[in-house]
């Protein structure tokens, strides 16, 4: 077994903070942390047929769907997932104006 090397935390607040001034992981760790919130709005019978694939510029979220009756059961939902969604996108201070769900970006 290899020899363990510690390393002692003190100076580690500044480094995370020096890493946060970065506006492009901030935007990234903001993005991600709303990703893991989709399971939380979304109804129970679609958290295995769905998931969020990308951003496009203008705010759209592009969601990834099993197959097209999934994809045109949430356009149905559209509204009250976007109105479940914005307490995470003022708290995370993004913009997210419309989603789009298509099943082409599938994979699993």
């Amino acid at each position: 077994m290899g020899k363990v090397l510690y390393t002692d935390f003190e100076g580690i607040d500044s480094v995370i903070e020096n890493m946060m001034d970065n506006p492009q992981l901030k935007k990234a760790v903001a993005r991600t942390t709303l990703i893991n919130f989709w399971d939380k709005i979304l109804p129970q019978k679609f958290k295995r047929r769905s998931h969020p694939y990308s951003m496009l510029p203008g705010g759209i979220m592009v969601i990834a769907c099993e197959n097209p009756v999934v994809a045109q059961e949430l356009s149905l939902y559209k509204v009250i997932l976007m109105k479940k969604f914005e307490p995470y996108l003022k708290t995370l201070k993004l913009n997210v104006k419309d989603l789009k769900f298509d099943p082409k970006k599938w994979i699993r």
